[in-house]
């Protein structure tokens, strides 16, 4: 089938084209494709277009999200120009995957299984640049009495506590046990209204939905490198944690790290009756709280922020 699909890698996209008369034969449609088996993700399938001959279905990869829909990002070394013009030992990035039909639900087909291998390879400087700090913002719709209003949430990394620099990684990768700074910031807030952050949680990929996550808090269970700076207190929420690397990067000399975070905003009165009573003084100062209503809060909204990008810190000989 290598025939059959065209990749262009380009500056800021992956872009595969695969002939659809091909896929029609075999006896399949363009939304039986997707991207690495991930069928049931609307975002990791193709579209057609047929003002082509042939008609071909089209993916696109962003080089800002390119471990979405499960693409695998492979670092190795060689030797190459790098960014200032010098021969050196260089970092490249290779971008893979790969597109397929989905297994039949019965033992046995009579159609025949699509198979389109890619990959393509940058500098891991340029991949790094392009993906550096992509954050998603979320929009959070809040009722009140007199209306409804819209606020916008964004999750921030940076270098330090006074978060007045923001994150900036080396192409070589973060060492482990860096301390990052993260905030989670509202805009459209009057004065009534504050973030607070249910749990935040990390995954290898940029996929919030990731089977492998990992939890950096969850009400009173928390990462032992993790502090709780600010939450429920203020329009931003801020914590703390140090960079780790995910085992199943074992063979890549770096580690690619998402941080995700489900918030909400609840009105500044309320919010300490829905922040996790998590030590014994808490439990006892609580004693006398009131309840609150369901407008005391709005709804959740996951934002993410990475890739974070860790050196496996392995000693090569």
């Amino acid at each position: 089938a290598e025939r059959d699909i065209n990749v262009f890698c380009g500056v800021q996209t992956i872009t595969m084209k695969i002939n659809f008369c091909t896929v029609l034969f075999s006896g399949y449609s363009e939304t039986d494709l997707a991207l690495n088996g991930k069928h049931g993700d609307a975002h990791c399938r193709g579209f057609i277009n047929n003002n082509t001959f042939p008609a071909v279905v089209i993916f696109i990869i962003n080089l800002s999200t390119l471990e979405s829909c499960g693409n695998t990002l492979v670092v190795s070394s060689a030797q190459g120009i790098n960014a200032y013009g010098n021969t050196s030992v260089v970092q490249i990035g290779n971008v893979s995957g790969y597109i397929d039909t989905p297994d039949p639900p019965t033992i046995i087909s009579y159609l025949p299984g699509l198979l389109y291998k890619f990959s393509c390879s940058y500098p891991l400087e340029y991949l790094v640049n392009n993906t550096q700090l992509a954050s998603s913002s979320a929009a959070i719709s809040v009722r009140e009495n007199n209306g409804t209003f819209i606020s916008t949430l964004n999750l921030l990394l940076y270098n330090d506590s006074t978060y007045s620099q923001q994150l900036l990684i080396p192409s070589t990768g973060l060492p482990l046990k860096t301390k990052i700074y993260a905030a989670v910031r509202a805009t459209n807030l009057d004065g009534r209204w504050n973030v607070l952050m249910d749990y935040c949680y990390t995954t290898p990929s940029g996929n919030p939905s990731d089977d492998l996550r990992y939890d950096l808090f969850f009400s009173c269970d928390k990462d032992p490198q993790t502090t709780i700076i600010e939450n429920g207190k203020s329009q931003m929420g801020r914590f703390s944690f140090e960079v780790f690397r995910f085992v199943k990067h074992k063979n890549q000399k770096m580690s690619t790290v998402f941080l995700h975070c489900v918030t909400k905003l609840c009105r500044a009165d309320d919010c300490p009756f829905l922040v996790p009573i998590c030590s014994n003084r808490e439990r006892r100062d609580a004693g006398g709280r009131t309840t609150w209503s369901p407008q005391s809060a709005s709804g959740n909204a996951v934002i993410s922020a990475g890739p974070i990008i860790t050196r496996s810190g392995r000693n090569e000989q």
